[in-house]
């Protein structure tokens, strides 16, 4: 059997099962490099392992992905910063150069803006404002990505603040919204019961949805916008997939 000689993984805590695993091991087996390559995951109790974690694969480890909750504090680790994700503030993929060099990137706007942007429900929206739910890494990508194509963005949290509205805010200004976007991890399995706090009564067939949550691909937060007939659905895997596959890409570049 052939040694390992392109190793690639994830790194977050804790990880349950992870699609990346299961992606890019398929994809491996694709195009027949599973025997010369690998994807791992590596759960770090915290970032101040992640240096130890590159000297103990320095002559393997070609990439990495990152998860909750490590997205923007792994960023001081990094040699280099990509631009486009210096102004998110999040990285999500790192490309490990064969001196040890890292660069860091988010592929996370890749992902949301192509699914978006392909999604068919895009031409009927009445109205070019959004909400975005949450406030972690991948809502970063996402605002940044919304704003790149002329939506304004209206973000919201449990606790209202500087440019942030709480959730409470929201029945007085559902009426201007078109799109909400779910990051948070509600509804996420195992916890499938849960869903955002939002005045579900209120929607109607201007307002879509779009979960970033891809466990269950029919989350709460979508089921109870279906019950309330809204424009239409969107769910995660595709923003998943796309995101996968631009993290190869750069890998591979």
């Amino acid at each position: 059997m052939m040694p390992i000689t392109d190793l690639y993984g994830l790194i977050g805590y804790p990880l349950g099962h992870s699609f990346s695993k299961k992606y890019f091991t398929e994809k491996f087996q694709s195009l027949g490099l599973s025997q010369s390559h690998a994807y791992e995951q590596f759960p770090i109790a915290s970032i101040d392992e992640f240096p130890g974690l590159l000297d103990q694969y320095k002559s393997t480890l070609k990439g990495l992905n990152v998860t909750i909750p490590y997205k923007q504090v792994v960023m001081p680790f990094l040699d280099e910063i990509d631009p486009a994700a210096l102004k998110i503030g999040a990285v999500n993929t790192i490309k490990i150069f064969a001196d040890g060099k890292t660069i860091g990137y988010n592929s996370d706007y890749w992902g949301f803006k192509n699914t978006l942007t392909s999604w068919t429900a895009l031409a009927y929206f009445k109205s070019k404002k959004a909400l975005v739910l949450g406030q972690g890494g991948a809502a970063k990508a996402i605002i940044v990505a919304l704003e790149d194509l002329g939506i304004q963005v209206i973000k919201v949290s449990r606790t209202a603040s500087e440019h942030i509205i709480s959730y409470e805010d929201i029945p007085k200004i559902i009426s201007e919204i078109g799109l909400i976007v779910n990051t948070t991890p509600l509804g996420m399995f195992p916890n499938i019961d849960s869903s955002p706090p939002l005045p579900y009564a209120t929607f109607n067939e201007q307002h879509f949805l779009y979960d970033a949550v891809y466990n269950p691909l029919e989350t709460q937060f979508l089921k109870k916008g279906l019950a309330a007939r809204v424009g239409g659905t969107h769910t995660g895997i595709d923003m998943l997939i796309g995101q996968a596959d631009k993290a190869w890409e750069i890998w591979q570049s």
